[in-house]
């Protein structure tokens, strides 16, 4: 195990994607073996010292940043153990999860969640549920964690396989490998009707223990260990890039490709439904200028196919689209790899061109990553819409619109232009709060967006949540200020 004290080793791990500043340490840990981490926690314990779990620092809400304590790198626990036949893979939390993929893939298996950050570790997932375009399909990762071993705060271990531990009587009982019984309360709070929702720790009717933890942001306990399933690996695809010339066409596409999508047995069946507004149509033209002008915004789409029926669902699709009065001519669609490369190199431009852009101005851009049920997603990207027109600050549209999840990002040029969008920040999320939904759809809380949660889920229920942490961590020293501030922990 490395230990390290001095500040060029540490530089690294005092920051992340969100480039929140002031971190610091004492100490850094590359443990190999869980039962260093253990060793770690044990001590960091007793001397109620914090600790930062660190992974790939991809994470854009300051979660890996500490401040003060130890923090705790997990890249060298990075074992990767695939199970074809049974369609599981055992993994280390410092897993890549471009490798993985890659591995599985090797195998003729798939593993769906995609965030667009593939550099980011398993355990980061984990903590995060971290989900992305195919989603809209799949899921995030929790749909596809069967087991977890766990470092818990004490030291001890505990290892949960999904239902094998059930919430009875609004107590989820768990027990650690040295016999130890823990009693958890459930929170009462009912989370948001929202396809996403990484906002404060999971609840549901009859609570299982391992959903408790996925998504948890570290602060319950450091993953040491994942059993993940895996799926056969698709046969084909068909992919399309569609510009529409009219954004109510657009709309309407969407509203029946995604009810189609989600109706058992219908012919459409999209894994991904991604929008670009017109301003992201403008960002993406400056690095492919093949990109049609004059377009109100486009959708990608794509659709798992076999060589029995991709005749029929080519033809579906296409009836879709003329229905809409997608402008197909202009429009891109392929069912070969090599271009459907290209087509994700363009749905991974447009963030590249953003950071570039905020970079020039020598600003930060602001982000956000609110979801809204279904049927209010309308309303809400029309408010984004005006909000954002009316402002005269540069802004983009994009993102996961069969989830009804986007990313409005606002490109500020002066600091008078960066304090309102922070503003219109504010009014985004209590535009999505009134509306019934989250504060963050798949980007988490982490440090940056403790007030937001605190507004959307109020001090009752934030103490509800703290309950659950000091029973698995009563010292409070995992991911300190993460989710909640340290008044939370003192009751």
């Amino acid at each position: 195990m490395h230990a390290k004290t001095q500040t060029e080793d540490l530089q690294n791990y005092l920051t992340d994607a969100s480039n929140m500043p002031g971190g610091s340490a004492e100490r850094l840990f590359v443990p190999e073996t869980s039962e260093q981490v253990a060793e770690i926690l044990r001590e960091a314990n007793a001397n109620g010292t914090p600790v930062t779990v660190s992974g790939a620092r991809t994470g854009t809400v300051g979660g890996a940043i500490p401040f003060g304590g130890t923090v705790v790198s997990l890249e060298k626990l990075n074992a990767i153990a695939i199970d074809p036949e049974n369609r599981t893979a055992t993994v280390g939390p410092g897993v890549v999860l471009g490798d993985f993929q890659k591995e599985v893939e090797r195998v003729g298996r798939f593993y769906p969640p995609d965030p667009t950050e593939w550099s980011c570790q398993i355990g980061g997932t984990v903590a995060t549920n971290a989900s992305g375009a195919r989603s809209f399909k799949y899921g995030a990762t929790r749909e596809y964690v069967r087991g977890l071993r766990i470092a818990l705060a004490d030291g001890d271990f505990l290892s949960i396989r999904r239902g094998e531990a059930i919430a009875v009587d609004s107590v989820l009982r768990v027990v650690t490998e040295n016999g130890r019984a823990i009693d958890i309360r459930v929170p009462t709070y009912q989370r948001p009707n929202v396809r996403k929702n990484v906002s404060g720790y999971f609840n549901s009717d009859n609570l299982d223990a391992i959903d408790l933890f996925i998504g948890s942001e570290g602060t319950l306990g450091v993953v040491v260990e994942a059993t993940l399933s895996l799926l056969e690996k698709p046969k084909g695809f068909f992919s399309g890039i569609v510009f529409f010339e009219k954004a109510k066409d657009l709309l309407a596409f969407v509203d029946e490709a995604r009810e189609r999508s989600r109706t058992p047995g219908s012919d459409i069946e999209a894994v991904l439904l991604e929008y670009f507004d017109a301003n992201s149509l403008a960002f993406i033209g400056e690095k492919f200028p093949e990109t049609p002008s004059g377009m109100a915004g486009a959708i990608f789409f794509e659709q798992e196919t076999t060589s029995e029926n991709e005749d029929a669902l080519l033809s579906a699709w296409n009836e879709l689209l003329e229905k809409h009065n997608a402008a197909q001519d202009a429009s891109w669609f392929t069912t070969n790899e090599q271009d459907l490369a290209k087509m994700r190199e363009f749905r991974h431009s447009l963030p590249v061109s953003v950071n570039e852009r905020v970079v020039k101005n020598k600003q930060k851009k602001i982000g956000t990553d609110m979801a809204v049920p279904d049927d209010k997603f309308e309303g809400f990207l029309r408010f984004y819409k005006e909000t954002l027109d009316a402002s005269g600050i540069e802004y983009v549209i994009f993102g996961h619109i069969g989830d009804a999840h986007l990313h409005a990002n606002l490109l500020p040029k002066t600091e008078d232009e960066a304090t309102r969008s922070r503003h219109i920040y504010g009014r985004c999320i209590a535009q999505a709060i009134m509306l019934g939904g989250c504060v963050s759809a798949e980007h988490g809380i982490g440090k940056l967006k403790r007030k937001y949660l605190a507004a959307m889920m109020g001090e009752r229920y934030l103490n509800e949540m703290a309950e659950v942490k000091r029973a698995l961590d009563p010292r409070g020293i995992l991911g300190r200020g993460n989710m909640f501030g340290e008044g939370f922990l003192t009751a």
